[in-house]
């Protein structure tokens, strides 16, 4: 008869099976320095350690951070269908301003006798418009913010600045994501310009991966700022 062989798998499904999880072995996994991310597929997001499977995307948020505004990356399964949007900017929508001024890409809706009410910027109204054109696209393709996995901004300074306003950038940011407490699910209260904050525009816990540049213009006169996304097709 030939000797059984065991291999190294098998042996160490087995010894999974047979240890009970003590301290000791806990302290051995945590050693092993790999922090649980975010699975934010399921409702509510739930907690996973990478690598993820071939159909999950893990965003990583360690834990003990109940309102974080962008997770550090995103692990991404083999198996995951992803969509890339095409750099988007704000619509044209306030036909009373000047073509190529910054007042042109501004929602009238936000206007008051013809200037932006509440404290609220041009870059924070041009990025509302900019986001909701994004929830468009995705839309289009039976997507929703909630199925975003990473962003890249592009910022412009206004007029009259030195720098780029990244404030007003993460305040219309926070409108559409990253508004949900992540140990409540409660959604947050946010601030519209110089407003008392309160409920977002679009309740979203999914806190993309994202980058944020300054550059020094951008593809049509007036915008200030420039969104592309990934999102992923839900498995």
């Amino acid at each position: 008869m030939r000797p059984l062989r065991v291999t190294r798998r098998a042996l160490a499904v087995t010894l999974a099976l047979a240890v009970p999880v003590t301290a000791a072995t806990s302290v051995a996994v945590a050693q092993t320095g790999l922090v649980p991310g975010l699975d934010f597929a399921d409702s509510p997001p739930s907690r996973v350690t990478p690598p993820p499977w071939p159909n999950q995307v893990i965003a990583n948020v360690p834990p003990g951070q109940a309102a974080p505004l962008i997770a550090g990356g995103a692990s991404v399964g083999k198996g995951v269908a992803l969509y890339f949007s095409s750099g988007i900017g704000p619509g044209g929508l306030n036909a009373a301003a000047p073509a190529g001024t910054p007042e042109r890409f501004v929602d009238p809706a936000r206007l008051e006798a013809g200037t932006l009410a509440g404290g609220v910027t041009l870059t924070e109204a041009q990025a509302i418009n900019a986001l909701e054109r994004i929830r468009d696209n995705l839309t289009s393709v039976g997507l929703t913010g909630e199925d975003v996995i990473s962003m890249r901004v592009f910022l412009d300074n206004p007029p009259g600045t030195e720098v780029a306003d990244y404030a007003g950038w993460n305040r219309a940011y926070r409108q559409f994501f990253a508004n949900t407490n992540l140990d409540t699910g409660e959604p947050l209260a946010v601030p519209l310009g110089t407003g008392a904050p309160a409920p977002p525009l679009s309740v979203n816990p999914v806190r993309p991966s994202r980058t944020t540049l300054e550059v020094a213009s951008l593809p049509v006169a007036g915008w200030l700022v420039e969104i592309e996304v990934v999102a992923r097709f839900k498995r």
